[in-house]
């Protein structure tokens, strides 16, 4: 693997260009087929409560207001009021001037709060304004940093600029003395990126650069998350900690509803990178509208009754 210090322009490129190439049919079949695996009544819910527990609560709209983030973070810590047995959700994601709002409702609950930030979701504005944006998050408390890459420059085949804005990025993510680093999430925007050999290439780009976390979408473009493109990112992953032995999250984000898509995703993640990232350490729904349906779900099979959705709250 490339050193830090090789990594000049052309030989990054280089690199990048000399993975493997991606077998679209190949990949859209596999994709397919591990969506066809179903899980064992008994397994089911595990599975519900596991991705309940994988979930970042978000809210990201011009008009969030206080109220809105804390009715969000009373349903992340207790997502079904009437079962109080229901998982926590593993994240509340918001924009990075509600992180002080979010961590007072959140208190010492054990969620994480996630901030958007680097020009959340352009990605379009100079390094100084995103460095600005993550390090004013970071001060407010925030646990996760949720970056998007410049998609343009990336396209452009500038994949240096790319590699030293994430790895900026996460040096603006580090805390001084013993305090812990927020973790660093990296937004490819796979829908803006055209082919499978770009999500490829722009996975191991924002490992190299320090990711903690890559992530497909910011949930604002079309599509978002897709079965195949977590695919690859999770064997992305995968051959990152057998080159390195580190451990690199994956979070699909966007379009994610329904406690059947939930599972199905599991299935790939444990099929694909191995069940040690069937945690919310390492694996994460970014998603709103699906738990919602989880809940539903976990009361059908805890009572035997299927509720309509006005029986859980939005937030």
């Amino acid at each position: 693997m490339l050193g830090v210090a090789s990594l000049t322009t052309k030989a990054l490129r280089t690199w990048l260009h000399g993975l493997p190439g991606v077998d679209q049919v190949g990949i859209e079949a596999r994709a397919a087929a591990l969506a066809t695996r179903s899980i064992k009544t008994t397994s089911k819910a595990w599975a519900i409560d596991t991705a309940i527990g994988m979930i970042d609560l978000t809210t990201l709209e011009g008009a969030d207001t206080p109220g809105k983030v804390r009715s969000l973070c009373a349903k992340a810590q207790l997502p079904d009021p009437s079962d109080l047995d229901t998982p926590q959700v593993a994240a509340v994601c918001v924009y990075g001037d509600m992180v002080g709002i979010a961590k007072e409702a959140l208190g010492d609950s054990g969620i994480h709060v996630a901030a958007v930030a680097t020009a959340f979701p352009s990605g379009r504005a100079s390094l100084a304004v995103k460095l600005a944006d993550t390090k004013d998050a970071v001060r407010a408390g925030a646990d996760e940093i949720d970056m998007v890459i410049d998609r343009g420059a990336f396209l452009a085949g500038d994949y240096r600029l790319v590699f030293d804005q994430i790895a900026a990025v996460k040096e603006a993510c580090a805390r001084p003395g013993d305090a812990p680093d927020a973790h660093l999430k990296v937004i490819l925007e796979t829908g803006e990126l055209a082919t499978y050999d770009n999500v490829r290439r722009a996975s191991w780009l924002a490992m190299l650069a320090g990711a903690d976390f890559i992530k497909t979408s910011t949930g604002k473009v079309q599509p978002a998350a897709t079965m195949p493109v977590t695919l690859l990112m999770l064997e992305a992953v995968r051959d990152w900690r057998e080159l390195t032995g580190e451990i690199v999250g994956v979070k699909p984000a966007g379009g994610i509803r329904t406690s059947k898509d939930a599972l199905r995703y599991l299935v790939m993640v444990s099929e694909i990178a191995g069940d040690d990232w069937l945690s919310p350490e390492w694996f994460r729904f970014g998603a709103s509208s699906l738990l919602t349906d989880l809940l539903l779900q976990r009361q059908k099979l805890r009572t035997g009754a299927y509720s309509g959705a006005d029986y859980v709250t939005i937030d």
